[in-house]
């Protein structure tokens, strides 16, 4: 997942709002979200090549989710799935504190990530290059492939669009959709190219062999969640959708 805005205890009724734009390789099997034969009480996409998952939630309030650190020159093929951390931490027990605090002596172990992780009561985020669990404070975030609220255009247009938007799934949604790219005296330098950091500038991304494969709206309220995703085609239009409401454990 290479997008995610969030306002964490930032609306009335709901603690969390979610909005995600998950990118990879279009040849790389994936099935939709849905609730996990293996594990039901899990609702999330599924990596069918690694048997992870990019987003998550549970029925008992725990929340992860995962992007890429874009760095092409550490990328190792031997490296762990990095989607198998989201898992791990939805089928777990462990505190998110406590769960970050002891991913940070393995996390070599994985090409560079960026995780976020919550329940309830609280939301931590940890950057494998920056080495530091901290705290999700109250307030509007997001995080692309880079460190959290790091100010890239389109992590910048997401944090402002989700503070407009929060509670609108609509406007959520259509922020998903912004194919709008930035100024090249704005892009970043992670890389990859010019041409593929313009490719990879918007929010919504297109293109044959890469692209916005799905966009999640998430809302997680006191006592019942609702999540919908849209699945995207090379060309951003979208091709099917699903929708699940659902009660919280308390």
């Amino acid at each position: 997942m290479c997008l995610i805005a969030l306002a964490w205890q930032a609306h009335p009724d709901f603690p969390l709002v979610v909005a995600a734009n998950r990118d990879e390789w279009r040849d790389r099997p994936a099935a939709p979200a849905h609730w996990w034969d293996d594990h039901p009480a899990i609702l999330a996409g599924r990596d069918l090549q690694a048997g992870g998952t990019w987003m998550g939630v549970t029925r008992g309030r725990r929340f992860a989710a995962v992007t890429n650190f874009r760095d092409p020159s550490d990328r190792r093929s031997t490296a762990l799935s990095r989607g198998t951390l989201v898992t791990e931490f939805l089928r777990g027990e462990d505190p998110p504190a406590a769960y970050l605090a002891r991913l940070a002596a393995r996390a070599s172990l994985y090409n560079g990530f960026n995780l976020l992780v919550g329940d309830a009561g609280s939301l931590f985020y940890f950057g494998s290059r920056e080495g530091e669990v901290r705290a999700v404070e109250p307030g509007v975030h997001a995080l692309s492939n880079h460190l959290l609220d790091e100010p890239w255009p389109k992590v910048q247009r997401a944090r402002a669009g989700m503070r407009e938007a929060l509670g609108d799934d609509g406007a959520l949604f259509a922020l998903l959709s912004d194919t709008t790219p930035a100024a090249d005296e704005a892009l970043p330098e992670t890389g990859v190219g010019l041409a593929r950091e313009r490719q990879l500038s918007p929010i919504l991304i297109t293109g044959a062999d890469y692209g916005t494969r799905t966009s999640t709206v998430l809302r997680v309220g006191t006592g019942a969640a609702r999540l919908e995703e849209r699945t995207r085609d090379a060309t951003g239009t979208v091709t099917s959708a699903a929708a699940f409401d659902f009660a919280l454990s308390p």
